[in-house]
């Protein structure tokens, strides 16, 4: 009898503890851990538009001298590569000995003509004094007027052989066509030179450029006059600013070619190749921080909180990065509240909790 008496006890009791090893969700979400996160605005910048490209350091203008003599040797260069030269100054001379001999042979012709043509003049003045007083035919007379006329044309003729042979005589003086900095030589004393060969390069005014294909999608954002940034491998940097851009796009490559002055190129050289940010024109845009935006899937996100005080993921449309800030362009609005750092950290409906440092434990 004592025995069955004590069944009920012993199931009682074994109730109670199971009733007591039960979860309350309650003392869960109140005692369990949550990720300290703070929250930032999405704010709204106005930005200026970047067109990034690649291009080339190039002359502005790089004119190849040379001369229009043939066939004669050059005597002496007076420049080398990297000299600057003003506008007018002698840069090489070829051996002007036969050409010195022309023109003074021309020069004697010349002389002689003009005494026979001065000579032809006073027997015509004579002639005509005859002529008045009737003592000379009027065939007589003609015919000095023909000696004269002919004199005169050989004077004439003498004359532009004189010239000929003088301008043959400045083509051994080869002079620069304006101010510059030698960029190539390419001739050497002893050299036969002919005139369909350059002897040197100017590149003019030292003046460089730079040279880069523009997209179609970015030709309509770029224009004359807009400043550029030109950054070389090397990190050489210039500024420069947007002279020219074709009017014209490439069938093949569907580009422009923009052509931007660099007017102090500082360590930049011809020939380099370097990246160019074109400034276009600003807008306002939405940003937040760098590091609230995660990526995952190959897509963006930022997460905001909700009342229960649950991570939200929201996907955007990121864009630019500018400094430590990145650009929205849809997904969240002005003003919405997003988790600043540490959001590599959340899943969608995880807890956090709100704290006005993200750092704080």
């Amino acid at each position: 009898m004592n025995r069955l008496s004590a069944y009920p006890v012993l199931v009682l009791a074994l109730a109670l503890s199971a009733c007591g090893d039960a979860p309350d969700p309650a003392a869960e979400d109140a005692g369990g851990s949550a990720l300290a996160v703070a929250l930032v605005p999405v704010q709204r910048e106005v930005l200026a538009y970047e067109v990034v490209a690649s291009g080339q350091v190039a002359a502005w203008q790089e004119m190849p001298l040379g001369v229009e003599a043939s066939g004669l040797r050059v005597s002496e260069v007076r420049v080398e590569v990297g000299q600057t030269v003003a506008a007018g100054e002698v840069l090489l001379r070829l051996d002007d000995r036969a050409a010195r001999s022309d023109a003074a042979q021309a020069r004697a012709a010349r002389a002689e003509a003009a005494a026979s043509a001065r000579l032809a003049a006073a027997n015509l003045e004579r002639g005509r004094a005859l002529r008045e007083r009737r003592l000379m035919s009027a065939a007589d007379f003609d015919q000095l007027t023909a000696l004269k006329a002919q004199a005169e044309a050989r004077r004439d003729v003498a004359q532009a052989a004189l010239e000929a042979a003088e301008l043959r005589l400045s083509w051994t003086v080869l002079e620069a066509p304006a101010a510059g900095v030698i960029s190539r030589r390419l001739a050497e004393p002893g050299q036969v030179v002919s005139p369909a060969t350059p002897l040197l390069y100017l590149i003019r005014d030292q003046r460089l450029e730079w040279r880069a294909q523009i997209a179609e999608s970015d030709l309509a954002r770029v224009a004359a006059g807009q400043s550029v940034r030109v950054r070389s491998a090397d990190a050489i940097a210039a500024q420069g600013r947007v002279r020219a851009v074709s009017p014209g796009l490439d069938s093949a490559t569907r580009t422009a070619l923009l052509h931007a002055d660099l007017p102090d190129p500082g360590a930049l050289r011809a020939g380099m190749v370097a990246e160019g940010r074109i400034e276009t024109a600003s807008a306002p845009v939405l940003t937040v921080p760098l590091g609230a935006v995660v990526r995952r899937d190959g897509m963006a996100y930022v997460f905001g909180v909700d009342e229960k005080q649950r991570a939200v993921r929201h996907r955007i449309d990121a864009g630019r990065v500018i400094g430590d800030r990145i650009e929205v362009r849809s997904g969240v609005e002005e003003g919405q509240p997003v988790v600043a750092r540490g959001a590599g950290f959340l899943g969608e409906g995880d807890r956090v909790r709100v704290v006005a440092d993200a750092d704080a434990p």
